[in-house]
């Protein structure tokens, strides 16, 4: 399944992503971590040979520990090795190959019946042996070759100025991801095309996306990173000009792994200080084991699932999540850390939107029926509020009236409000959109009073509206994309009569809404209006 998407701006990735790099000493440091967890292993195992372990499930433990140790010592290994090999190149690096394998003396070996030549040569002028690999002329046309496809591989990867790329976070059996969709515009050279660019494998079940060009690194001014919501209550941001990357480039909150290393060997120590003799020893064990500690999370961390982002166009260093632990946080992504905890919401937290047109206002939906609206300059006063019929699914500011939001429940239900009404006020409008929960919403960007919402009853519907008017909202399209229920859709910035959306079926779908004859009617009133 596709759970969220989101768009990457025109311009804001590499035309050429980079490969991941893994350091020599990371590698060193992963030796070093498997072979001291390995002598831990070898301990344990001395030290319970005179308690031999009944338990059948406590011996295939210990079997995936020392299997997944050696996985990950003959992994450093290969890492290694292959950086040090990396340093040498061409011509030099043959020469050291064959001095290492000592050919010259090979007619030496026991077997002296083989003669040398039926490795070194057939007596066939394309198979000679030219003891200087610049000498053999398919070497130096394999250099070339080489270099041909590199070249090839580069052109493949490389993204063009006129491409619309897509951030997909998908889920199949077990597995997650992190991709990035590549569409290209129909043109003179033929229909629209979409594929997947690269994926980036994600340690959880992802639940939200959000796209931000701030390097939380600091190693560059703007970038192309995307922040991640999952299962977990960490934030883990992601540098997507980065290919095969193997960790986030950092994480907001989420697992404290050291302190829970510190837990695990004082509730260890105390074991083992209450051991007074076999018998008790066995008992104490069983005990510790049904109550080994949980993995506390970093101070300031969310403490469930985080369900819902935000990245702050205006203050760009400035996320905003929304977490099952009923919280809202505020971070500062330049520094890592947590800047503010909004606690005014009574259950889960599903989606959260920042103002466009004013940055330090955020507006915030749940599964306690309430919409609330923060200002940010004043964090610890008390936000307005809107209750609603259902649960919350998805909400939106409108860009073109920017004190105006719109509102998706999970009764399908989209109600607008205006926030100059003040908290309480009633809906301008009400739309019985879908029959299904209404689980994305958004405007369109460049034409006033479009919009798009997605159900998980697998259709996507775009509407025309005249807030205030008086008139019914009008169906402009509604299109079944085949793609299951649809958690998540939005309009493209860039190209805003494309819209894309992830479904159930582990697919993104791209629509050009231009092919739909009411959809450019409504786009040629709004511009004569």
């Amino acid at each position: 399944m596709i759970s969220a998407i989101a768009w990457i701006p025109k311009g804001a990735a590499k035309a050429v992503p980079e490969q991941a790099e893994i350091d020599e000493d990371d590698a060193e440091a992963m030796l070093a971590a498997a072979d001291a967890e390995a002598q831990g292993a070898s301990e344990d195992e001395i030290g319970s040979d005179s308690e031999p372990e009944s338990d059948e499930n406590s011996t295939d433990s210990e079997m995936d520990d020392e299997a997944a140790v050696a996985k990950a010592r003959s992994f450093a290994a290969a890492v290694k090795s292959t950086s040090k090999s990396a340093a040498a190149a061409g011509g030099d690096s043959l020469a050291a190959a064959m001095a290492e394998l000592d050919m010259e003396n090979y007619d030496n070996d026991d077997d002296q019946d083989l003669p040398a030549r039926r490795l070194l040569g057939s007596g066939n002028p394309g198979m000679a042996y030219h003891r200087n690999p610049k000498d053999d002329p398919y070497l130096r046309n394999s250099g070339a070759n080489h270099s041909d496809s590199d070249d090839s591989e580069e052109e493949d990867l490389r993204i063009r100025d006129d491409d619309l790329l897509i951030l997909a976070a998908r889920n199949d059996e077990d597995v997650s991801h992190l991709e990035m969709w590549v569409y290209e515009e129909a043109d003179e050279r033929g229909e629209g095309n979409l594929y997947v660019h690269h994926a980036i494998l994600l340690p959880a079940f992802p639940l939200a996306l959000a796209w931000m060009d701030v390097d939380p690194s600091g190693r560059s001014s703007r970038g192309n990173f995307a922040a991640v919501g999952s299962f977990e209550p960490g934030i883990e941001i992601w540098n997507m000009d980065v290919l095969d990357a193997v960790e986030p480039v950092a994480t907001l909150g989420g697992a404290d792994y050291e302190a829970a290393r510190a837990l695990a060997q004082e509730a260890v120590a105390a074991e083992e200080s209450g051991k007074k003799d076999n018998k008790k020893k066995k008992k104490k064990k069983k005990k510790a084991d049904a109550q080994l500690p949980q993995i506390p999370v970093r101070p300031g961390s969310h403490e469930d699932a985080v369900l819902g982002l935000s990245w702050n166009r205006e203050f760009r260093n400035v996320l905003a999540s929304c977490s099952a632990d009923t919280t809202v946080k505020i971070w500062d992504v330049a520094e890592c850390k947590l800047s503010h905890t909004l606690t005014y919401h009574t259950n889960k937290v599903q989606a959260v939107a920042w103002n466009p047109a004013e940055g330090q206002i955020l507006l915030s939906g749940g599964f306690d029926q309430r919409v609330c609206m923060a200002d940010m300059r004043t964090p610890g006063g008390e936000p307005a509020s809107w209750d609603l019929p259902a649960d919350v699914e998805a909400l939106a500011w409108d860009p073109h009236n920017p004190t105006c939001f719109a509102v998706s429940s999970e009764n399908g239900e989209v109600l607008f409000y205006d926030a100059r009404g003040g908290a309480g006020s009633k809906p301008m409008m009400q739309l019985a959109a879908h029959s299904k929960a209404t689980s994305a919403l958004s405007f369109n960007p460049a034409v006033k009073g479009m919009i798009l919402t997605a159900s998980t009853d697998k259709k996507i519907k775009l509407w025309g509206l005249d807030i205030g008017s008086g008139t019914a909202p009008e169906l402009l399209a509604s299109e079944d994309l085949k793609i299951g229920a649809i958690f998540s859709a939005s309009f493209c910035r860039d190209a805003p009569m494309v819209l894309a959306a992830g479904g159930a079926k582990g697919a993104v779908a791209v629509w050009d809404t231009t092919n739909k004859e009411a959809v450019n009617a409504w786009v040629e009133k709004q511009q004569q209006a």
